[in-house]
């Protein structure tokens, strides 16, 4: 093979050296057609725990991509948020609103079961509670389920509650007030997140524009919300605003998307906002204020992860609310230190992982 070749191919081992991994494990079901990865970034806090998102990927090797960035940033959501757990995903590749079967999910239980608590999944895009009921016939390895079945339920509610208070304390710094009256928020993504989002922001007085890619989300917000100003996908970049709010698919933040913003700040709830870290230099180059992903949409994260202590709803929410403060902290560091608000959460996050490391190495006596 000629060298310019070889340089071109995709090494998964070489990913996974690059963002970290412990383990990247490959699933196939001939009976349903099943095909799903499944990513184990960093075990340091705890068993590895993130949703399964199902998407009709235009690659295999979009779909490695997309799992490793995922688990990651459930490694640094877990660290930030206080959850002892380490960070995972799963995607399954296919159409979420044609693939999908009871027996499908059954199968994806059957793999999960194998790693026998090593990781815990649930819903994510394209996915929703039912899909898990399904799992959770072959595994107990899965959280989120609905309330009538004794899970967390709906997590794009108190998701978008986390954003909802990350915006605010977005607001606070950019414009000195949290309050959110008379803002414009240009809203990207109406799905189990960005529908409740809107809610919220038009309760307290903010000015919506909305879009998304399917027309059912823009219709179902549309008449609940007429007040909303929607847009087509692509011209909500060019909306003028004050808060961008990304809240569908990742790396919406990039070199041909950076030029087209008119915001003060960006907080949504989508994953991997950053196409790359350079990204976020070049935000805090440009002074628009970056509420770093993992911080601002760790409430979903927050509500399964205490089903580990039976599921509290009051108690959940309520950590959800701290992300206004961890939020407010990451920002006062970054301005103090002059540093880009992406590398504050991920040192602050960095150094956790090592303190625990480093308790972990006491030695202890094993029970006999």
């Amino acid at each position: 093979m000629p060298q310019d070749k070889r340089d071109q191919v995709f090494s998964i081992f070489e990913q996974m050296e690059k963002y970290g991994h412990e383990q990247l494990i490959f699933n196939y079901d001939k009976t349903t057609g099943l095909k799903a990865i499944i990513g184990i970034h960093d075990t340091t806090l705890g068993p590895a725990l993130g949703g399964c998102r199902m998407w009709n990927y235009e690659s295999e090797q979009d779909a490695i991509t997309d799992v490793l960035r995922l688990s990651r940033g459930m490694t640094y959501k877990c660290a930030v948020s206080n959850v002892m757990c380490g960070g995972g995903k799963t995607v399954i590749i296919g159409d979420a609103r044609k693939d999908k079967s009871d027996e499908l999910f059954q199968a994806l239980g059957t793999f999960v079961e194998t790693l026998k608590g090593r990781f815990w999944t649930g819903t994510d895009v394209g996915t929703v509670g039912m899909d898990f009921v399904s799992a959770h016939k072959q595994t107990k390895f899965v959280n989120g389920l609905p309330e009538e079945y004794g899970g967390s339920g709906n997590s794009g509610i108190i998701t978008a509650f986390g954003v909802y208070k990350a915006m605010k304390a977005t607001a606070k710094a950019a414009f000195g007030t949290d309050s959110l009256k008379g803002l414009t928020v240009a809203v990207q993504g109406l799905g189990k997140v960005g529908k409740v989002l809107t809610q919220h922001l038009l309760d307290e007085g903010a000015k919506v524009f909305a879009t998304d890619i399917f027309e059912d989300n823009v219709k179902l917000v549309k008449e609940a919300h007429p007040e909303v100003t929607m847009v087509k996908p692509d011209e909500i970049l060019r909306i003028k605003c004050d808060i961008f709010s990304p809240n569908a698919l990742g790396a919406i933040i990039n070199d041909e998307t950076i030029p087209l913003l008119t915001c003060k700040a960006i907080c949504g709830a989508a994953n991997n906002q950053l196409a790359e870290p350079r990204h976020g230099d070049k935000l805090h180059e440009m002074g628009i204020l970056y509420a770093p992903d993992y911080v601002a949409n760790a409430g979903g994260l927050i509500a399964v992860a205490d089903e580990f202590h039976g599921f509290n709803k009051e108690r959940a929410f309520k950590n959800a609310g701290l992300i206004y403060d961890t939020m407010s902290r990451i920002f006062e560091v970054s301005k103090k230190e002059n540093k880009p608000t992406y590398l504050v959460a991920d040192l602050l996050v960095e150094e956790k992982l090592d303190k625990v490391m480093r308790l972990q190495n006491k030695f202890t006596v094993q029970g006999q």
